[in-house]
Order: C-alpha cells, then sequence, then structure tokens
C-alpha cells in the first residue's frame, strides 16, 4: 500500500480544516530534591519563572533555558513519575563542542562529544561513536548530561534546519529574515492597500518559521493584509 494512500485513509482531519497550532510549552523533570535539582539548573543559567508552593507536600519550580520557548517544570506532589526517570530530552545548540566547553565550564560533567552508528539512542551509550559526525551533517553530532537525579539530557548540533522544522532565533537568522521580508514587502508595496509595514512582516515570518518558502510566504503575508483589510470595513 502507498504511503500517501495510508495517510489518507487514516487521517481524521478534513482536508479544508485549519490548523490549531499546539505549541508544546512545559516538559515535567521528577527530581527528589527540589533545591537541588533548581540549583543546577540555575547553574546552568537556566532562568527561573516561577516557584509556587502550598503547604509541605506541593511545591512546583518552573524553568527555561537560554533561548528556549519550552520550559521544564521540577515540582513535589507534581509527579507519580520516578525521579531521575525521564532521558534523552533534546537541547538544541549552533556549536556542541561550544556548548560542552560552556557546560563543563559551569561545573558540569558533559559526555564528549559522539555520533551515532546505526541510529538514535536516547536511553544508554549503545551506539555511540566517539567524535562529531564524519560529515558534519545538522541534526548528528552529540553530547549528554545529567542532572543530579540522573535526568539525562542530549545536546544536538543543528547548523542549517531542514523545511518545514523552523529557523533558528539567533541575531543571522533573524536579519537574514528581515532582509527577505523588506525584499518581498518591496515588490508588494507598490499595488498594496493602505497597510503598516510591521503587519506584512509580521506574517511573513510566522510563515517562514512554519516551513513555508519565501515566496508562499509572501502570499500568506499579502493574505494576511487583505484580511485585515476586510475585516476593518
Amino acid at each position: 500500500m502507498r504511503s500517501t494512500q495510508m495517510r489518507d485513509e487514516h487521517s481524521t482531519q478534513p482536508p479544508t480544516a485549519v490548523a490549531v497550532d499546539l505549541k508544546l510549552e512545559v516538559v515535567v523533570i521528577p527530581v527528589s530534591d527540589v533545591d537541588r535539582a533548581k540549583r543546577f539548573y540555575e547553574s546552568l543559567g537556566w532562568r527561573v519563572d516561577a516557584d509556587f508552593a502550598n503547604g509541605k507536600d506541593w511545591r512546583v519550580v518552573q524553568m527555561t533555558p537560554p533561548g528556549s520557548q519550552c520550559s521544564i517544570m521540577l515540582g513535589k506532589g507534581l509527579t507519580t513519575a520516578v525521579p531521575g526517570s525521564v532521558h534523552g530530552t533534546f537541547l538544541v545548540v549552533d556549536d556542541v563542542e561550544a556548548a560542552r566547553a560552556r557546560l563543563i565550564g559551569q561545573g558540569v560533567g558533559v559526555s564528549e562529544v559522539f555520533h551515532f552508528a546505526d541510529g538514535l539512542q536516547v536511553d544508554g551509550t549503545k551506539g555511540r561513536v566517539s567524535g562529531p559526525d564524519p560529515k558534519g551533517q545538522s541534526y548528528s553530532s552529540w553530547a549528554s548530561f545529567s542532572d543530579p537525579d540522573g535526568n539525562t539530557w542530549m545536546l544536538q548540533e543543528v547548523k542549517t534546519r531542514l523545511p518545514g522544522r523552523g529557523l533558528g532565533r539567533d541575531v543571522a537568522t533573524l536579519t537574514k529574515l528581515l532582509q527577505e521580508a523588506e525584499k518581498h514587502h518591496g515588490a508588494y508595496e507598490p499595488t498594496a492597500p493602505k497597510h503598516h509595514w510591521s503587519g506584512w512582516y509580521s506574517a511573513f515570518i510566522v510563515a517562514r518559521e512554519r516551513g513555508k518558502t519565501p515566496e508562499e510566504a509572501a502570499k500568506d503575508a499579502a493574505l494576511s493584509i487583505e484580511g485585515a483589510r476586510v475585516a476593518k470595513d
């Protein structure tokens, strides 16, 4: 059976349905000592977003890694998962060697950089080969470390994202996006209805983040402006 046929037969979403954003924002990390875990992640430079308690039996701490849109929660009375049972949560970095050196400088025990011989495995060290990916491919060079309870983290080096997988949030990437937006907006503006450039730029960048090509993103941005004008009228 063809893959497209299988996909069609198992799909429950109507072809004309509008996609609903489902943003992963929090991952629960089970720990035995909330204060110890909080100190560990703070030592990595993770931001403390909240620290709530209700008596002696319930406490939740939310923290966010630098540059991440997803946070973690540590707590007491929060989960029945065994402390240290979460393995292989990814932390994406632009340069795995630099990220490893930074963590070591912060007192964290980090593995050597490695790649996989026969496919990704997040639990244990089976299949790891010393050194970065020989071809220098994105998504293929790694390092790992653990928190005090044994929850493990994987540093994954991503230099260039595959289409549809979002874009980096570094200055160079954002600069390129803004330049793309400026170029396509310049072509659109002479025949466009009256609008503020910020609305067009925002729609363009959101579309690019969702995997659209620059040309597709420009069409989405134009539709966004037209839709805003109709709604206003």
